[in-house]
């Protein structure tokens, strides 16, 4: 059997059950919720034929890493190795929408930031695995099932990572506060890879010397920077918007 692991809340249950219910082992719901979100997570376990539980409040705080829960905790089998980053490139029907993240080691951000990459239609996050938080159940929560969706790549070198894209014509853009260039003003070419920093250290000295520019988000207020993930929203939708145009 593959390594299993803990997921919870009502989206990431969900999401898992949409995506692959062949590796939900079983899920364990509060008998008090009788609502319609427990309702509709019943039907879609008796659809998609996994076992679930209704078990007391207290079971559910037990398990490990399930915080606020929601009432709801899954067991999952781990999901098969998505196709390898080239692949991926390979064969996407649009020019590439990329979310590269350096340092963020904090799973919260890392869920959040799957998110709002998601909801942009990026294509994929990539990571470098010494400096980067994994898939657990509080990313899978925070994430609201895009941990699910999202392709998630950790690479072993992230300046050889970012000089493969480059030389697939995929543009390297850095998102930086120190940036002379505002993000409304710059060119954002159709292939595009957003890097990011983790909030306070930034990007590492030589991931911004991999990039092929580097510009600034437009501060108004009296703030100096942007959480990680709120700043990732704001470089693809903008980048996202200027495709529609």
């Amino acid at each position: 059997m593959k390594p299993t692991r803990t997921i919870f809340g009502f989206h990431a249950v969900l999401a898992r059950l949409r995506a692959d219910p062949a590796s939900v082992f079983e899920i364990f719901l509060d008998q008090t919720r009788q609502d319609a979100r427990a309702r509709d997570l019943v039907a879609a376990a008796e659809r998609s034929g996994v076992r679930l539980l209704r078990v007391a409040p207290a079971r559910l705080d037990g398990f490990e890493g399930a915080g606020r829960h929601q009432g709801v905790v899954a067991t999952v089998r781990e999901l098969q190795k998505r196709i390898g980053l080239e692949d991926l490139l390979d064969a996407l029907a649009e020019p590439p929408l990329l979310l590269v993240l350096d340092g963020v080691t904090d799973p919260h951000n890392l869920g959040a930031c799957l998110r709002v990459a998601d909801a942009a239609g990026a294509h994929a996050v990539i990571a470098p695995k010494d400096r980067a938080a994994g898939i657990n159940a509080t990313v899978s929560k925070v994430a609201s099932g895009a941990a699910e969706t999202m392709p998630y790549y950790m690479v072993t070198n992230l300046a050889r990572t970012l000089a493969d894209l480059k030389e697939r014509s995929i543009w390297v853009l850095g998102a930086d506060e120190r940036a002379e260039q505002a993000l409304y003003d710059a060119d954002l070419p159709q292939s595009l890879a957003w890097v990011l920093g983790a909030e306070g250290e930034g990007m590492r000295r030589l991931t911004r010397e991999r990039c092929d520019a580097l510009v600034r988000i437009p501060m108004s207020g009296s703030v100096a920077s942007l959480n990680v993930s709120v700043a990732s929203g704001v470089c693809l939708f903008e980048s996202r918007r200027r495709r529609l145009k």
